[in-house]
């Protein structure tokens, strides 16, 4: 990543901002980039190796890192000093991923009447229904956040040709386990809700686990296949339990 990529008008990224009374942001762009989102996860492995004093919880978003501090013992300004000599400490774009990710392959059905919004897509893409399928199923992308629902991923990039913006209508309802897409990016729901991104596939796969000992089952930095599967092959998945035949292998 060049100078020029780490700025922003007169922003220059890395950085460090206050939010609210026990929060620091380190944010190493304004937008979404392969080297940013690597940066942030880097940064916050590195934060929860060392643990500094007075940061009681990290968590990361699409191009930053997130330290919520003690806030009754903690000194803002002496933390956000360590933070920056972390910061300096090396280059966090081309910091190595961290330790502990895991490669999933989550069986997806494409397009058919449970994903019916496959070829508006790939028409927005420039692609016939069964390239922009294919594609898809053989792109292995990267859990690059986890937001706006529970346990629910942000996974990416996609090639630039799939930088096809949102609808202007809702959806009025996708069910859980939909794989959506928008701007280069995929979503795999954990809730059933309206969204304004294009149901692509549809998987047996459920994300949120409120029963269980860890009830977000994808983690940010792991990485995802969505092999392709035919009808009869996803329904027998899909009564097989939750993981819908999903399997997972540690990423060495």
């Amino acid at each position: 990543m060049t100078d020029t990529d780490r700025s922003a008008g007169n922003v220059t990224f890395p950085r460090i901002g206050r939010v609210g009374l026990d929060g620091l942001l380190v944010s190493f762009g304004d937008r979404l980039s392969e080297a940013g989102n690597r940066a942030a996860l880097a940064f916050r492995a590195a934060v929860e190796r060392e643990s500094p004093e007075g940061v009681a919880e990290t968590s990361t978003s699409l191009v930053s890192t997130f330290l919520r501090l003690d806030a009754l013992h903690a000194d803002p300004d002496a933390v956000a000093r360590e933070m920056q000599v972390l910061l300096d400490s090396r280059d966090w774009y081309s910091a190595d991923l961290p330790q502990g990710r895991r490669l999933w392959r989550i069986p997806t059905i494409y397009g058919t009447d449970l994903a019916p919004q496959l070829e508006e897509a790939a028409d927005e893409a420039g692609l016939s229904p069964e390239t922009a399928a294919r594609e898809i199923a053989g792109t292995r992308v990267r859990v690059q956040t986890i937001g706006f629902a529970p346990g629910q991923p942000y996974l990416g990039q996609l090639p630039e040709h799939w930088n096809i913006p949102r609808q202007q209508a809702l959806t009025e309802r996708v069910p859980v386990g939909a794989l959506v897409l928008a701007i280069r990016q995929l979503v795999l729901f954990s809730v059933s809700t309206p969204t304004g991104w294009r149901h692509i596939g549809q998987t047996g796969f459920r994300l949120f686990r409120p029963e269980a000992e860890e009830p977000f089952v994808l983690r940010p930095g792991d990485e995802v296949i969505f092999d392709s599967v035919e009808r009869e092959a996803y329904d027998r998945l899909c009564a097989a339990g939750p993981d819908g035949g999903a399997t997972c292998e540690p990423i060495r």
